[in-house]
């Protein structure tokens, strides 16, 4: 990745926080890389350099800022935007893969060779596979030693770290301090919770219209899964290593988030599917100033800045939403879900199918209940969807196998709905499964996926959208039209709904 000297210092001259994750400031007099945001009096020209990882300034022998804290800065929005083999395979780093099955693991997702996959990320960041994983490591461990109780040991390896000479090796090289300097400097403040509970803050670039995520999610809660309360979302989570809960709570200036982790292995994946839910890598004010360029669109961009795609925290959980939202409204496809939910109560007497109980009212059951993973705890995996009884399914029997289709596709590894997943091959893939069609598809693309360029000509809240604000409406033509909104045509979709 090249990057342009002028425009870099331009930016931390004027500290622009836009640009923080894009690139880090490396100061050579100082031996510390920034983020450009840094508050930090600017260095000269001559003591600067710039790189496009935090891994690669750590390669080059830099130790992180203690005053702007560069590993706390949103990640790069470009591996959201891009589905090339780079984008893809920082998008797995980032869920924690390496970490749990090291760069062979990571290359056989991708389909290249561990060689061939360490140039190309080399070449695009100036670290490879195990560098940019060591960085999200030391970002891990400091987190856990400045927000929780735990021996130092037991933070080395739930970072992920193989040994605790390496934990303290890298803790050293990276923050210039020992593990017990850097719990000693923070303080650690109590939070409630108990064990397992972890209290930190997402960043993200503004602006956030934080409102339009939080009414979006509310709409389409599922009792028992998620639920909005008091500006805050809360969420249980499958996670690698076991289950957790979440709660996200915008601010200005940064998402709270409260994690409640069964394994503490956990964290970087359980950040990586908030940050990701939310979109808070998103880059703002590229997606707006396309936006606003047409003059339909510019008064709603005016008006409500920063709106974001909400994704996903699980494929397979979206891929069945959106197949259940097929040509129904959110509030039907809400209830018909629902019934997937719940636990199998006890059969009656000669009736050998399973039978649903009644759902309890949102609300009633506190996202807070300590509970294990398994039917009746979130949403059902796809081997649990391949276990519910006909009875368990309140929709047309042609949904119903579709969806215990694609959840055969997901269990025999035909169908990969990871964020690292190929865009193109993934979509060709669902098509290929009978009842899912290109809405389908697309649906899932925007929202599992992360694609941001999924323009949904043919959907009936998008079309209403469209006519409110006098466009073309007909799928068509309306198609055609959307073209001057790439490479942003996901976000152009939220704000036609909300429009209609």
């Amino acid at each position: 990745m090249e990057l342009d000297f002028e425009r870099c210092y331009r930016a931390v001259d004027s500290r622009d926080q836009r640009f923080d994750g894009w690139f880090y400031t490396g100061v050579t007099s100082t031996g510390i890389y920034c983020r450009p945001s840094c508050p930090a009096m600017t260095p000269k020209r001559r003591n600067v350099r710039f790189f496009p990882s935090a891994a690669a300034a750590q390669g080059a022998g830099l130790r992180a800022c203690r005053r702007c804290r560069p590993d706390a800065a949103p990640g790069s929005p470009q591996w959201d935007v891009r589905a090339d083999v780079v984008g893809r395979a920082m998008r797995l780093i980032a869920d924690g893969v390496v970490d749990r099955d090291g760069v062979p693991g990571l290359a056989v997702r991708l389909g290249y060779t561990e060689r061939h996959l360490h140039r190309m990320l080399r070449a695009e960041l100036g670290a490879g596979p195990l560098a940019l994983a060591r960085a999200q490591r030391a970002q891990t461990a400091r987190i856990l030693i400045e927000t929780t109780g735990l021996g130092m040991a037991e933070v080395a390896f739930a970072a992920g770290f193989g040994s605790v000479r390496q934990f303290n090796d890298t803790i050293r090289e990276v923050y210039a301090a020992a593990p017990s300097e850097l719990r000693n400097a923070r303080g650690r403040a109590p939070v409630a919770g108990g064990p397992g509970t972890i209290a930190l803050r997402l960043a993200y670039r503004p602006p956030l219209h934080s409102a339009a995520l939080l009414d979006f999610l509310a709409l389409r809660a599922l009792p028992g899964v998620e639920e909005v309360r008091d500006g805050t979302y809360h969420r249980r989570l499958r996670l690698p290593h076991g289950a957790a809960e979440v709660a996200l709570t915008p601010v200005a200036g940064h998402v709270a988030a409260t994690l409640r982790l069964a394994d503490m292995r956990d964290l970087a994946p359980a950040v990586a599917r908030c940050r990701r839910l939310l979109d808070l890598d998103a880059d703002p004010a590229a997606v707006d100033g396309t936006l606003a360029a047409d003059p339909a669109l510019a008064p709603l961009v005016a008006a409500e800045p920063g709106i974001r795609v909400p994704r996903a925290v699980d494929g397979f959980e979206m891929l069945v939403r959106a197949i259940v939202g097929q040509q129904v409204s959110v509030t039907s496809a809400r209830t018909t879900l629902t019934h997937l939910l719940l636990p199998p109560s006890t059969p009656a007497p000669g009736d050998q199918e399973v039978c649903v109980a009644e759902p309890a009212p949102p609300g009633r059951q506190p996202l807070d209940q300590p509970r294990g993973p398994g039917r009746g705890w979130g949403f059902p995996s796809a081997e649990e969807v391949l276990g519910i009884a006909d009875r368990g399914f309140r929709m047309p029997a042609g949904r119903r196998e579709t969806i215990r289709a694609a959840a055969r596709a997901v269990v025999d590894g035909e169908l990969d709905l990871d964020p690292g997943g190929d865009r193109e091959e993934t979509a060709r893939r669902l098509l290929a499964v009978p009842g899912i069609g290109a809405w389908t598809a697309g649906y899932v693309a925007m929202r599992a996926l992360g694609d941001p360029d999924v323009p949904l000509p043919t959907d009936l809240a998008v079309r209403r959208g469209a006519a409110a604000l006098g466009l073309p409406d007909d799928p068509k033509t309306l198609d055609g039209y959307a073209r001057r909104w790439r490479p942003w045509r996901s976000y152009a979709v939220i704000r036609l709904w909300r429009a209609k």
